[in-house]
Formats: C-alpha cells, structure tokens, sequence
C-alpha cells in the first residue's frame, strides 16, 4: 500500500501533480496561442521531475536564478539556459566552465562595467559569453529604462563583438497589480519596454534576437506578444495565495501546501475558542506574509478544503499559532492534538525553499513519489 498523509513526518512540502500539470499545460498552451516561446522558471520548484513537467512540450529552454540551478539542470540535459539575475564578475569562472561543458548559457547585465568584465575575457583568448541587456519596464527593481537611449547603446558597445544576444524584463510590479485591467496594463507596458529597446538596438546595427519577458502574473494576462520571442515563468506551476488574491489563479489552483500537525490549544488567548498551535512555523512556513491579508498562511483540512476564516496568525521558528481572522464570527474547529492540517502558502518559492523534497499526490491522499530539491547558490 502506498503512504497516505497520515504516514508523512511534519512538517512536510506536498506537491498535488494533477494540479502542477493543469497549470503547466494552462500557461503552455496559452504564450503558444499568443506566438511566442515558454521558457519555464525553475527557481521555483528546484526539483528535476518537477522541471521536466514544466519543460514538457517545450523546446528544452529554461531560466535559472542561481548558478547552482544551471550547474543542476544542466547536467541533468538542460542546455539552453539563461541565468536571469545580473552577472558579477566573480562568478563568470563558473559560466565559463558550464559553456565549456556544453550547456548554452546566457547571463544579463545592465551596466558598461559588466559588459567591460565580458569584454575582457574575449580579449584573452575566450569565446565570447553571450548576455541580454536587463531592461527596466515599471522601476521594480534593476534593469536600464528603454528611454535611457546612450547608456542602452553604451553597453551594447561594451560587449565583446557578437556578446549581444538580445534583452529581457521582469515586470515585477504586476505582483502589486490588482483586477484584469490592472494586469494588462503591466504586461502591456512590460512588451512594449522590451520590443522598443530591440528596435534601438537593431536601429544602431546590434543584431538582437532574443526579446524575452516574463512575470507568472503578465503571462497570464498578456493579450499582445508582438515582436516578443519569449516568456518566463516561475510561480505558474504551483500558484501561491499571492497569486490568488491577483485574480492569477483560484485556491483550487495552488497545487502545494505544508502538512502540519496539531500540537496544542491556548483557548484563553485569541477570540472564539483561541489558538490553536502547529509543529510548522516560519522554519516551514517562511517568513513571508504576501500581501498582509493572510496571515502565513491559510489552514486547510487534510484534504484541502480551506476553513472559512483560519489563519495561521503568528509564528515562531517551530510554532504555528492558528487563529480566526479580525471580525470573524463562527469558531473555529476543535481539533484533536495529533490531527493533520495542510497550509496554503504566500509565496511558494519562499516556503517551498524550506524543504529538501516534495511528497507527490496523486490528487487526493495517496503519496506516489518523493521529488528531491536542492538548494544554495
């Protein structure tokens, strides 16, 4: 017999697989309708049977966020990668030696001082390392604005002759964008920054191929790709409640939670019958609290089926204090210590990254697999 739930230590990551391949298939088949190519995220899930789930029907492109992911994925098969956190010299050693394994690795960069430290291994003798020029679409984070017309041709000159392989944005203010307008706004504004800045760029003599861009919430809103070549995604194949409370997603859609134990009761603190304590805290959970709206998360029974109005309202580094939301009239249930509980995480790169694996369900309690993660950078 096969373990179910009741066999698992907590706390524990599960992975609901119907549910990762619902989503998988939903935006694959979405950015194919659109003309453009997926090239999945695997900062995410960090796990190779859940990377080729993702990859599935693709053309074997990926993105990582850390040189271990490439250094995993591509020795796993995974040659076409870009490492889409800007490069610092440091760390063009450990590109070089993925290249010259046979993995074709791109990195981004969005100043003359990065283009200069790629420009001068060329002149020693190396093949040239191919790079994207980071483009800033909505002042999220890092990037060039496309508007920035002298400092965006300044790097692309800086490059080693034939180092340009094209752009890429983020729009990472689409995860602060609420309602359909909102969201198709931001991808809109996201397409456009990144196809203006290849057409500055091929206007000067650049060849630039690729125009890549990519959030899980402008992936699903996008109604335009032209002149875009690809999307990144990440967050997609497993959904998180932040992702819930954008309109990207339902909660039936978020295809993992942490299975917790129930470990205790305080029914003098907290209105309505109290708290209710759990073995998983912020070591499990992480710290991070979304939007502010649920807690650190939001308690499930050991089906999934959320209470109404549960949360786990505070934690500490092993505890998980559950607690009614403010205003909240029906109390919550009496539980056995021993009991089971799933949590509907915030951010699921944050809380996934807690563990070492995921326990797969078949879609309902049955575990069918145990999927190793790594970790570290």
């Amino acid at each position: 017999m096969p373990p179910t739930l009741s066999d698992l230590p907590t706390p524990c990551l599960l992975l609901d697989r119907p549910r990762m391949e619902r989503n998988c298939r939903r935006l694959r088949q979405r950015i194919a309708g659109l003309g453009a190519a997926l090239r999945p995220h695997l900062k995410t899930c960090k796990s190779l049977p859940a990377a080729e789930i993702m990859m599935a029907g693709g053309d074997g492109s990926a993105t990582a966020s850390t040189l271990r992911e490439a250094e995993e994925f591509a020795a796993a098969g995974v040659r076409d990668l870009i490492y889409a956190v800007g490069i610092s010299p440091q760390k063009l050693d450990r590109v070089a030696r993925l290249r010259a394994a046979g993995a074709d690795l791109a990195v981004i960069l969005d100043s003359t001082e990065q283009a200069e430290a790629l420009a001068a291994r060329a002149r020693g003798g190396e093949a040239p390392i191919p790079a994207l020029i980071e483009i800033d679409a909505d002042g999220h984070r890092a990037g060039i604005r496309a508007e920035r017309r002298e400092l965006l041709l300044a790097v692309a000159r800086a490059l080693p002759p034939g180092g340009l392989r094209g752009v890429l944005t983020h729009a990472g203010d689409s995860y602060h964008a609420h309602g359909t307008a909102a969201l198709e706004q931001a991808a809109e504004q996201e397409r456009a920054a990144a196809v203006s800045a290849a057409a500055l760029l091929r206007s000067a003599g650049f060849a630039c191929p690729v125009v890549s861009v990519g959030s899980t919430p402008t992936a699903h809103f996008a109604r335009d790709l032209t002149g875009v070549t690809e999307v990144r995604a990440g967050v997609y194949c497993f959904f998180d409640l932040v992702m819930a409370g954008l309109g990207v997603c339902t909660l039936d859609d978020i295809a993992c939670t942490v299975l917790a134990t129930v470990i205790g009761h305080q029914p003098e603190k907290g209105p309505l019958g109290g708290w209710t304590l759990t073995d998983a805290g912020w070591m499990a959970l992480s710290r991070d609290r979304g939007d502010g709206t649920q807690g650190y998360g939001l308690v499930c029974d050991a089906a999934g089926v959320p209470y109404e109005n549960w949360l786990v309202a505070e934690t500490s580094q092993e505890h998980g204090v559950l607690a009614l939301r403010p205003g909240a009239r029906q109390p919550p249930p009496r539980l056995a210590v021993g009991t089971r509980l799933r949590i509907l995480p915030n951010h699921i790169c944050a809380t996934a990254a807690q563990f070492d694996s995921y326990y797969v369900l078949d879609g309902g309690a049955a575990v069918i697999a145990e999927w190793p993660r790594f970790r570290g950078w």
